[in-house]
Order: C-alpha cells, then sequence, then structure tokens
C-alpha cells in the first residue's frame, strides 16, 4: 500500500528543482531565510555567524561520504540530543533512513555535472498519519570559524546530518524549537513506529535476577525485530542537574541510543581472572560523539583491557567509532532509569488508525468532553468501536496529538494532557454509548505526543474514547490500534443504530433494554459428564447467541446485549441449550427458556437487567 505524502507548506521539491535548474540559479527558500527568526525565538545569534552553502564551507561536498552511519553525527551547540539519538539509531537500519532521506542518490552532488546542482534538498517526517515533505536550500549557520554550528559529521565534507537537522527545525519553526524534547517523539517522527516508554525499577531490577533476565529478553527481542531503542537518566528536581554528569561518566537527562542487544560466552583466560562465564552486554552511543562511561567494560576497563583486539572481535564487543561503548546490563540497570522502544509495525501487526478532532461544539456531543473523572461530559468524546472475535487477543493502542513545537515562537507549544479509555460494551452495538458499564483498560493521561497502551483484550467488543484531561481543550489527533489478526476501527458517530430499509414502516424504538447475561449452574447431575453449553437471547426479531462452552458445568457467559424496542411490553427470551451424554450412543438436548418481562420506560430511561 502506498504511504501518503504530503509537501508542507505546500512546496513542491521537484516544481521548484526544475524551475531553479532552468534559470541556472540557486534555490533560497522564502519560508525558511537564513536571517534570526530561523534560528531562535528567545536569545541572540552568537557574535559572527553567518550562513554558508556547503562548496563554501569546503571544496567537495557531499551529502554522504563512504554511506551513512551512526560515527556521522555530532550534536553540535544545540540541546537536542532527543533528536540526535533518535537519528543514530535510524542511521543504523537503510530501510529507514531512505524515507526520510527519499531519492538520496538522486539528491547527491555530481562533481562532473555542476550545472544539475540546484542548492535544494527534501526530507520527509511523519505526521498524523501521512508523510510530510519537507524542502530547503542548502545554506546553513555557522561560526566565525567557520564550522556549522549545529548537527555535524565526522567527516567535514558530509552533510546530509546537517541538512536533515535544518529540514526537521524548519518543520518545527526554528533551530531553537528544537531544545528540550522526547526520544519518543523524535522516533515516532522518523518511522512511523509506536514509541513505547519503560520506566525502569532500578531497586527490584538489582535485587532480582529473574526480573532483570525478563527486562533484558524484552530489549533483546525489541531489537532483533529492528526496534529502535534509547535510554537516559532521569533528572533530579533541580535545574542544575540537567546534563549533569555522574563519577560513572553518564549524564543525567541525556538521551542514549542502544546499538546492539548481546548475550556473550567468554574464553578461559577471563575466567582465570574470575569472570562469568556468560555476559550479558548493551552497546551504548553517545549523540556527543564522545564516551563517557568509566565503569566496567569501558575501555579503559580492567576487563576490556585483559581481552585482545581479536578476542573481543570473536565475542562481539565491537565499538564502531569514538560515541559507542559497552556495559554490563546489570549496570545498565543500576543506572538508567527510562528506555524507549520505538517498535516498527509492518511486519508483525495488523494496524487501523482513525484520525479525529477534539472540538468546541455547542451541542450535547461537544467532543471535547475531558477524562473519565468528568462524568457528565466524559461521553460527549469521539467514541471508536473494534471487536476482538474468537480469542484473546494482545492489543496495542497508541493515541498521538498534533504537534505544537512549531508554536513556542508565539509563545504557546505546549501539549495538551491526553490519554484514553477502553469500554467493554454489548456485542450487539453498533451506536454511540451512553451509558459507563465496564472499563476494560485505561491509559495514563500525559502532556505527551503520544500515550500508548498493550494490553490482552477477552473476546468482545469495545469502545475507545481518546480524551484530553479536561473538558474544552481542543486539538487533533491520531488513533492507531495495532494487533496480530485484523481489526477494525470505525467511529461511532450515531446515538441510534441506524433503521434498515423494512424498519422505516415500522413505530419508532420507544425503549432501551440492556441484558448481562452472567451465567449457568447445574445443568447436569454432578457424577455425570458435563455437557456443550450455549445460551440465547430473543427480543422482539432480534437473536444473539454466545459462543459454545465445551463440556462446561458451570459455563460463566458474561454477554451483554442490547435491544432498542419498538414494542415494550414484548417479552425477552434467554434459552440455554446443552447437550448432554448420558452414553456413548445417546444425546439428549435440553432447553432451558427464561422470560423476562420488563416494565415500560421511556426511551431516554435505559433498563439494565442481569441475568445468572
Amino acid at each position: 500500500m502506498l504511504e501518503r505524502v504530503s509537501d508542507f507548506q505546500g512546496q513542491s521539491f521537484h516544481k521548484l528543482r526544475r524551475y531553479c535548474l532552468r534559470r541556472g540559479t540557486l534555490f533560497k527558500d522564502p519560508l525558511f531565510p537564513p536571517s534570526a527568526q530561523s534560528l531562535f525565538y528567545k536569545r541572540e545569534p552568537p557574535p559572527g555567524l553567518t550562513w554558508k552553502r556547503p562548496r563554501e564551507i569546503c571544496k567537495d561536498p557531499r551529502l554522504f561520504v563512504d554511506g551513512i552511519s551512526t560515527r556521522d553525527l555530532h550534536q553540535g551547540s544545540l540541546g537536542n540530543c532527543w533528536m540526535v539519538a533518535a537519528i543514530s539509531c535510524l542511521a543504523s537500519e537503510p530501510s529507514l533512513w531512505k524515507k526520510v532521506i527519499p531519492d538520496h542518490m538522486a539528491q547527491e552532488w555530481n562533481p562532473k555535472r555542476p550545472d544539475l546542482y540546484a542548492g535544494i534538498f527534501h526530507f520527509r517526517f511523519w505526521r498524523l498519519g501521512r508523510w510530510m515533505d519537507v524542502v530547503v536550500d542548502d545554506r546553513l549557520p555557522v561560526n566565525r570559524d567557520g564550522v556549522l554550528l549545529f548537527c555535524r559529521s565526522a567527516t567535514p565534507r558530509e552533510f546530509w546530518s546537517a541538512l536533515l537537522e535544518k529540514a526537521y527545525a524548519k518543520l518545527n519553526g526554528c533551530y531553537e524549537a528544537l531544545e528540550g524534547g522526547n526520544t519518543a517523539e523524535a522516533l515516532i517522527d522518523f518511522t512511523g513506529g509506536v514509541s513505547e516508554p519503560l520506566t525502569l525499577d532500578r531497586e527490584a531490577l538489582s535485587l532480582y535476577s529473574d526480573q532483570r533476565r525478563t527486562f533484558y529478553q524484552t530489549l533483546a527481542k525489541a531489537h532483533e525485530r529492528k526496534a529502535l531503542i534509547t535510554c537516559s537518566i532521569r533528572v533530579g528536581p533541580s535545574i542544575s542537574t540537567v546534563e549533569s554528569v555522574l563519577d560513572c561518566g553518564l549524564v543525567r537527562g541525556h538521551a542514549y541510543g542502544i546499538t546492539a542487544v548481546r548475550k556473550m560466552r567468554v574464553g578461559e583466560k577471563f575466567l582465570k581472572t574470575g569472570g562469568m562465564p556468560r555476559l550479558f552486554m548493551v552497546r551504548m552511543r553517545n549523540p556527543w560523539g564522545t564516551t563517557d562511561w568509566t565503569g566496567a567494560w569501558s575501555q579503559r576497563s580492567q576487563q576490556w583491557q585483559q581481552m585482545t583486539r581479536t578476542d573481543r572481535e570473536k565475542m562481539g564487543l565491537i565499538v564502531r567509532d569514538v560515541g559507542e561503548f559497552w556495559m554490563d546490563f546489570e549496570d545498565f540497570c543500576r543506572y538508567f532509569t527510562d528506555v524507549v522502544v520505538c517498535r516498527l509495525t509492518r511486519n508483525k501487526l495488523t494496524k487501523e488508525e482513525e484520525s479525529g478532532s477534539w472540538e468546541a461544539q455547542e451541542d450535547k456531543r461537544s467532543r471535547c468532553g475531558g477524562c473519565i473523572n468528568h462524568r457528565d461530559t466524559f461521553l460527549h468524546n469521539p467514541q471508536f468501536m473494534f471487536e476482538v472475535k474468537g480469542k484473546q487477543q494482545e492489543v496495542l493502542i497508541c493515541l498521538q496529538q498534533e504537534d505544537r513545537r512549531i508554536q513556542r515562537k508565539e509563545g504557546g507549544g505546549e501539549n495538551l494532557p491526553i490519554g484514553f479509555e477502553v469500554l467493554k460494551v454489548e456485542v450487539n452495538r453498533c451506536s454511540r454509548v451512553q451509558r459507563v458499564v465496564e472499563q476494560a483498560a485505561s491509559s495514563v493521561y500525559m502532556d505527551s505526543r503520544s500515550v500508548t497502551l498493550r494490553g490482552t483484550l477477552d473476546p468482545g467488543r469495545y469502545v475507545i474514547l481518546p480524551t484530553t484531561f479536561l473538558p474544552g481543550a481542543t486539538g487533533r489527533f491520531l488513533l492507531r490500534l495495532f494487533s496480530h489478526s485484523h481489526v477494525q476501527l470505525r467511529e461511532l458517530r450515531e446515538d441510534l443504530p441506524p433503521p434498515s430499509v423494512f424498519q422505516c414502516f415500522l413505530p419508532q424504538p420507544s425503549v432501551v433494554t440492556t441484558i448481562h447475561l452472567r451465567g449457568a449452574s447445574a445443568l447436569c447431575p454432578p457424577k455425570e459428564t458435563a455437557s456443550d453449553v450455549y445460551a440465547t437471547v430473543r427480543c422482539e426479531n432480534h437473536t444473539i447467541r454466545t459462543r459454545v462452552f465445551k463440556q462446561e458445568r458451570n459455563p460463566e457467559f458474561n454477554l451483554r446485549a442490547i435491544f432498542y424496542r419498538r414494542y415494550p411490553n414484548a417479552h425477552i427470551s434467554v434459552e440455554v441449550c446443552n447437550n448432554h451424554f448420558p452414553s456413548p450412543t445417546h444425546t439428549h438436548t435440553h432447553i432451558h427458556t427464561y422470560t423476562i418481562k420488563t416494565p415500560y420506560q421511556s426511551y431516554d430511561d435505559q433498563s439494565h437487567f442481569e441475568v445468572d
């Protein structure tokens, strides 16, 4: 399936490039000019700052030199390690960076045909369900020494990372808007995946080896499936702790990328010195391009030095550039507090997604009713229904709001606190929920770009309500649901189920009734073999049947059904059918029928009955 791509701010890369080539001029972007407004919105540019094209910085510029790798990234003077760490993860997977840098070969400098160079590049970022194609010119900010001010490659004539950063700054309003962020946000923007934040319980992980082993397996499996993983050490309440250096060399509040997760067997030489026979290791990368870690397995440590380079390579202890280092997993759990796993769901999960918005309206469905604490307005929020069929199923739900970082220049840019509720509803529901009966799952509420929830749900119908925390807060959102089998997600817009053509000639519904069929007991004598059982609920011309419970003496149906009744005095019947096997050659079918006579109530007064 082709992915949706939109031109950011209406600029078409190919049209602009053709225009420049026909005129023989280099592209100058009028929407992101080389001025202070493209750099900062609070502080002044540093003295001596100028904007230069790559050919003015070096003689033989290239987009890539010897391909693309993590060592092409050095953060520069901008506080955007969260973004650089995400790009570092991106650089290790060609299928990912080729989406962000489309037509990378066609965008490369061609020294034999300088007439084909137009000083224009384009990059793509994923926003609310579609890829945004962002165009930039090649003018980059440099300091008074002629060195790139922000992100740059270790190779001076390589410019893909600096140009990518410029495109991301344009998407977000200016360079300064990139200061301070969440790696989970950048990973979503660069991949379209789902970022799951994991909080580490350092005390439990240090005390209990089984919990540590389970967490290691989680990371190892994610890395094996090409997930992108970053980690950080949470800062304290004091601002002074931000990017403060610990005694071990690691930096608080700084985003690191995890580039390898490996279990290794060590040689006899290492065992003689008292080492463990197996090592659980992670390889980290610092976006600053420097090695911080000074503990075990750092490059100056005793463990590292007592092994030859050949021994380390045999074990897989390979460091690819100066920003990478290895850590024992036990040390990793001792220091790091937060991990973000960005899962690339294109292979393993089926996706359904719905876009929408929390709007301010005067009618009953204001669509921004706040969280479930606000009972009077909660059900005014958008409602999306899906069904789990057959058996229990693991689902991953992701709610993402529109990025507001671009509004920072005008004094805004704060994310809304968002979250969602998952309600289990009647098996035959096809209209909006009017009453909360059963909460199946709840997310946390965070002022984050995205909120995710992973859980296992029983068969049945469910309704997701994405909400802001407070009523009246407006904004756009994207709701995504992932599962291992096909699950259809659709919005419920109507308060009543739409009538069929034949029902148009019948009286309008005047009563709504819900039935909760809990279960049955003592369906056969204790000494006899239990039988197969199912139940049927009949109301007017509607029939709802449970699944068959195999050889069950006391089945728990736990079935809810809703009926919009045109004839309120008509009875509702519940039939419990069991196939009894008194002997191998005889089969008896018993049907137990129960009749419910409901009192008349108006349509606005929903009646509810539970049957045991």
